[in-house]
């Protein structure tokens, strides 16, 4: 399953909606993207040692989805699918459906958008 930046903040709070999620997943996937989002997002945080702390212990747990020129292929496909569609998302967002579609894997989100997407397939929280 691949986490999107929302789930991987719930991981973090331990939003109750999240672990039931997080436990029926066979692998738990971040996508690079995903970590520069988290990261920006706690170096602007007044928990950001807190923040640190808990993805040093929990990123180890998970692997790391790196883009590639693969990734980009299916990026670009996706994104004129959704130009062309009138619908288009978030650029971070493409690269993350880019990723669950290439890998064949589920997006942890809550983000709706990502349902408009086709190929890629959205688990609430």
């Amino acid at each position: 399953m691949i986490l999107d930046t929302n789930a991987l903040s719930a991981w973090a709070e331990g939003r109750a909606g999240i672990k039931a999620a997080l436990r029926s997943a066979e692998r738990l996937v971040v996508p690079s993207v995903v970590l520069g989002e988290y990261y920006f997002g706690i170096r602007q945080s007044r928990y950001r040692s807190r923040y640190e702390e808990w993805l040093a212990r929990y990123l180890p747990l998970t692997e790391i989805a790196a883009v590639t020129s693969a990734t980009a292929d299916v990026y670009a496909d996706i994104r004129v699918r959704l130009r062309r569609s009138g619908t288009p998302i978030p650029p971070n967002d493409v690269w993350i459906a880019a990723l669950a579609r290439q890998h064949h894997l589920p997006v942890l989100s809550n983000d709706r958008h990502l349902d408009t997407v086709d190929g890629v397939r959205r688990i609430a929280f």
